[in-house]
């Protein structure tokens, strides 16, 4: 008897449903709302590629799509710990612009003429990157520290820190543009020198695909080690081949974006490199910020799904009153949070920064919209305990489609800003019925 009930309780879910999609769905265990998205995704592009006469879905706009939704993807990840603890951040954007400011300053100012490193010197983007990451997890630790121990609630100190930290942006140079970015630190921002090539992105194509596969099947000796329902061996299959599929296309898009003619021909002739009749074609690959985006997003969804502070950071968004009373330090976790944000907006200040090779006091504006945004569109919900780094990357690529393709058809910026907010008042709606829906 105890046999027959073990065997019964490792049968997936999916062998008692017989229409082919819902069987699909559930066997495979994507998650409904994240389709979704895809989907809606998939309706912006075709949308905007027909009205933009074809512009939209070739791989130069797409490639610098993936380029311009990198800081904003960066931010995100740590939005969604902020809101499933039912907090909210409205100083990113402001926290973005003065560290981008101060690792301007470091950069140009500071390091080679006040202490005497030179330009060019080695250690200047190092060391300013250090800088920026030490202001954006202290303004972090501020912030948490008041709403944490204080008791003020994060919608009105991130309210101040926003106006706060957007000032000391100006007052850090008075208002000036700080320019030109060191040569290494400009690689952070993308460009011909900022993406690292056709052989070196199949390279990470290749080892995506292998971190895909091997991530199902240690995921199933998991499920078989406890005793959980395991998914059919044809769902595992399709989930690689979806996971494999989506990566080669994305490599393959990257790869057919060349070089500008110029700079390659300069690019040639300064590599005695000769230049075919039909032209020199030099792909750009993924771009460097991108491969940031990625490699955070990643880390994040480590965080949040397989550490202690990941089950905390849910724990008290699911219930607070029972999380403290189970032991857990909310008040610490609370700051950590903050701190983590402030970081992450250190990282997408160094990459906006490197993509401009400018510090100006506009840096950032209104990004804090876009990444409340994008984490909402991504699934995140505003009253707490539910979201997913994944969702908010989808959702950060949802919102800068959106943008872009806006300006592909030449929209006005207040029109784009209406669009915006729209989409953002519509998300939460379907958020609202989602969650009556499973109650």
């Amino acid at each position: 008897m105890a046999e027959q009930q073990a065997i019964s309780s490792s049968t997936h879910p999916s062998h008692s449903v017989h229409n082919p999609l819902q069987r699909f769905l559930s066997a495979t265990e994507i998650d409904t709302r994240l389709l979704g998205m895809i989907g809606a995704l998939a309706v912006i592009w075709i949308g905007f590629n027909i009205f933009s006469g074809g512009l939209f879905l070739t791989p130069r706009n797409l490639w610098n799509l993936s380029v311009q939704t990198a800081s904003v993807a960066v931010m995100v990840t740590g939005m969604v710990l902020v809101i499933v603890t039912r907090n909210i951040d409205l100083s990113v954007g402001s926290i973005l612009g003065v560290v981008g400011m101060v690792m301007g300053v470091m950069q140009t100012q500071i390091l080679p003429v006040q202490l005497g490193l030179g330009l060019g010197h080695p250690l200047i983007w190092v060391l300013s990157l250090a800088s920026g990451l030490v202001v954006g997890v202290g303004i972090g630790a501020i912030q948490g520290s008041i709403i944490a121990y204080l008791r003020v609630p994060a919608f009105i100190v991130t309210l101040g820190g926003y106006l706060v930290w957007r000032g000391s942006a100006w007052w850090v140079t008075a208002g000036r543009t700080v320019a030109p970015m060191d040569s290494t630190f400009q690689l952070m921002g993308g460009g011909p020198s900022g993406a690292i090539g056709a052989f070196w992105s199949w390279v990470v194509a290749i080892v995506a695909c292998a971190a895909i596969v091997l991530a199902i099947y240690f995921g199933r000796r998991q499920r078989r080690r406890f005793h959980f329902p395991q998914r059919p061996i044809w769902a595992e299959v399709a989930l690689a081949a979806i996971g494999c599929g989506a990566t080669i296309g994305a490599v393959w898009v990257a790869n057919a974006y060349p070089w500008p003619v110029r700079i390659a021909e300069n690019f040639a002739r300064a590599n005695d490199i000769a230049i075919p009749e039909q032209g020199l074609f030099i792909a750009h690959g993924i771009a460097i910020p991108v491969l940031i985006a990625l490699g955070i997003g990643v880390a994040m969804t480590f965080l949040t799904t397989r550490t202690r502070f990941g089950r905390y950071v849910y724990a008290m968004g699911g219930n607070p009153e029972a999380a403290e009373l189970a032991g857990i330090n909310t008040r610490w976790v609370t700051v950590k949070i903050f701190m983590l944000m402030g970081a992450l907006c250190a990282v997408a200040a160094a990459i906006a920064t490197a993509r401009l090779n400018a510090a100006t006091n506009a840096l950032g504006t209104l990004d804090e919209l876009y990444v409340i945004a994008a984490a909402v569109i991504g699934g995140t919900s505003l009253a707490g305990g539910v979201g997913t780094v994944a969702g908010a990357l989808l959702g950060a690529l949802v919102m800068q489609s959106l943008q872009s393709g806006m300006v592909l058809m030449g929209l006005d910026s207040p029109l784009q800003s209406i669009v915006v907010g729209i989409v953002l008042v519509f998300a939460v709606w379907l958020d609202t019925l989602y969650r009556q829906n499973k109650q």
